[in-house]
């Protein structure tokens, strides 16, 4: 099993490197059942994140039929206002420190990544999972409408804007859309694919090489509706 995860100019630091190590730790624990890799939409390149500048070598590009497994994270930078929505055209030119995170995220539409994504999600044995506003990065392009997905605290009503089913919580397990909530949430988000992948065993051995324990029920759109509480 071949996981991406995808790296774009001003991405967030921990969004990648969270899941990218359970998922590394996953491939360890299974004798090599899974592997992970980082890609860009460009192919191999140094990719600047959204945190300091601190850059990462993406070491291949996004291959949707190579792939099973496609990690999206979100960016770094300036919050910005509530909901605000970029316009499509947002971001043009070379990324700069300290943008806004709105401007940062709309700035991939510019790029093939979408394209690609869409692809992703296009093939039914391949399973997209985002963290923070990696979900927002879909929605955007048009992705998402009608699913059920989450995203940071502060962008659930930017993605509620974009005709997804937002739902406020760590992790949103819809088929073969994976999401997760805030930064430190890619630590459950990777965990959780072990445990839905490679099976439980494989989940908790990482758990406890991390000191760890995933937090939270992943969210799934079945059972009977809650009463109010």
């Amino acid at each position: 099993m071949l996981a991406q995860i995808v790296l774009f100019d001003g991405f967030d630091l921990l969004d990648v490197l969270a899941p990218y190590e359970v998922l590394y730790g996953g491939g360890m624990a299974s004798g090599g059942a899974l592997r992970a890799e980082l890609v860009s939409a460009e192919g191999p390149r140094e990719v600047v994140s959204g945190v300091g500048g601190v850059t990462l070598r993406a070491t291949a590009a996004l291959d949707p039929a190579r792939a099973d497994l496609v990690v999206v994270p979100g960016a770094a930078g300036r919050v910005g206002e509530p909901g605000e929505v970029p316009d499509h055209d947002a971001g043009a030119g070379e990324w700069r420190a300290d943008e806004f995170i709105p401007v940062l995220l709309g700035r991939t539409l510019n790029t093939e990544l979408p394209g690609l994504l869409k692809a992703a999600m296009d093939r039914p044995e391949v399973t997209v999972a985002t963290v923070c506003g990696g979900s927002l990065v879909l929605a955007m392009a048009g992705l998402l409408e009608g699913r059920y997905a989450t995203t940071h605290h502060m962008g659930l009503d930017m993605l509620d804007a974009t005709g997804v089913n937002a739902v406020r919580a760590r992790v949103v397990d819809d088929g073969d859309l994976v999401t997760g909530a805030g930064v430190t949430s890619g630590l459950d988000l990777g965990l959780y694919l072990l445990e839905r992948e490679l099976g439980p065993r494989i989940a908790h051995a990482v758990e406890e090489l991390f000191a760890y324990e995933r937090r939270g029920t992943p969210w799934r759109h079945h059972g009977p509706a809650p009463v109010a509480l």
